[in-house]
């Protein structure tokens, strides 16, 4: 839904399952997931007390909190944040990732800062956003351990990866999803 929703797992959730974008657990055998087609999932663990989590942050839920959220909750259930390990799987990357200044304009109102993830683009009033280096920084922000990005870009790699964007550039009706999955 792209949120800062972080929901907490404590077994399968049979029929309805809460909305929100992180799953986070405590449970040994119980698998989080998320699915994306350009927003970036992440996976974190605390290998000391084996919690869990998996993110889905699209830029609205990385700028509104998603990454917090999740580690909040993972701090909740008794993970330490400076033990948390996390990746960052394949999303759009910034030579990809085209937006107006608009955009821009959002993210340095929201998170001075911010600016070092915007880059010329195009022509005057676009600009290239790196969402994998900003969702970096919100690890860092949250006090996360150790985070890297696995440097894979959707969508610019079809023949690997789904993309949204590069679905609505050719005029698809429809793009697949990437599922993350980690498991305690």
């Amino acid at each position: 839904i792209h949120s800062a929703v972080a929901r907490v797992a404590e077994g399968p959730w049979n029929g309805d399952r809460p909305e929100g974008d992180a799953v986070v657990s405590a449970e040994p055998g119980l698998l989080c997931s998320v699915l994306t087609a350009d927003c970036a999932p992440i996976l974190m663990a605390d290998p000391e007390t084996r919690i869990v989590a998996a993110v889905h942050a699209g830029w609205k839920g990385a700028l509104g909190g998603v990454v917090h959220s999740a580690v909040s909750a993972m701090q909740a259930l008794g993970a330490e944040p400076r033990r948390i390990l996390a990746v960052v799987g394949p999303c759009i990357a910034s030579a990809s990732y085209e937006v107006g200044v608009d955009f821009e304009d959002r993210f340095i109102h929201h998170d001075p800062g911010s600016d070092r993830f915007f880059h010329p683009g195009e022509t005057d009033d676009k600009r290239q956003f790196d969402l994998p280096g900003f969702v970096l920084w919100r690890l860092q922000q949250a006090g996360v351990g150790q985070a890297v990005w696995t440097g894979h870009d959707t969508c610019a790699d079809a023949d690997r990866f789904f993309s949204n964007r590069r679905a609505f550039q050719h005029n698809e009706p429809d793009f697949g999803r990437l599922i993350s999955v980690i498991g305690a």
